[in-house]
C-alpha cells in the first residue's frame, strides 16, 4: 500500500509546524539564549520553536499512518481577506484605536469565510471586542487608546 503524501493533509500541515519551528530557531540563532532563571532575548523563539517541530513531527506521524485526504478547494478570497485583515488591525491601531482596529480585524476575517451571517458577525465582533478590553486593556494594563482622539 504506497501513501499519496501530495494530498495528505496531516503530512503537510505537520511540514509546516516544522517549517515554522526551525524558521524561528534559525532567526534566534543570534540572539542570546541566557538560561531558565536568566533567560535571553533567545529564549523564549528557540523554545517555542522547537516545540513547534515536535509537535509537527507528531502531526507527521499521524499523517502517514492516517493518510487522510486534503478535501475542497482552495479559498482565494480567504487567502486575500485574512491578511487584509491583519494589515488593516496594523494600520488602524495607529489611526483610531483598538476598538475599531478590533471590530475591522473580525468583520474582514468573517467575510472571509463563505457562511457570512451579518448578526452572526456584530455579535461576535461585540462579544470579543469586550472581552479583549477586559483581558487586555483592565486585565495587564496594555496601553493602547481604546478610540483614538477620546
Amino acid at each position: 500500500m504506497k501513501r499519496e503524501l501530495r494530498s495528505n493533509k496531516d503530512f503537510w500541515a505537520g511540514m509546516m509546524l516544522i517549517a515554522i519551528g526551525l524558521g524561528a530557531m534559525i532567526i534566534a540563532r543570534e540572539y542570546r539564549f541566557g538560561s531558565t532563571l536568566r533567560m535571553g532575548p533567545g529564549f523564549f523563539p528557540v523554545i517555542l520553536g522547537a516545540i513547534l517541530v515536535l509537535f509537527g513531527l507528531a502531526v507527521v506521524a499521524v499523517g502517514l499512518r492516517s493518510g487522510e485526504k486534503i478535501q475542497g478547494h482552495l479559498s482565494l478570497r480567504a487567502l486575500i481577506l485574512l491578511p487584509v485583515s491583519l494589515a488593516l488591525f496594523g494600520a488602524l491601531m495607529e489611526l483610531a484605536g483598538f476598538v475599531p482596529a478590533l471590530a475591522a480585524l473580525v468583520f474582514v476575517s468573517a467575510a472571509a469565510g463563505r457562511e457570512f451571517k451579518f448578526v452572526e458577525v456584530l455579535l461576535l465582533m461585540v462579544l470579543l471586542t469586550v472581552a479583549s478590553i477586559a483581558l487586555f486593556i483592565w486585565g495587564l494594563g496594555l496601553p493602547y487608546p481604546l478610540i483614538k482622539g477620546i
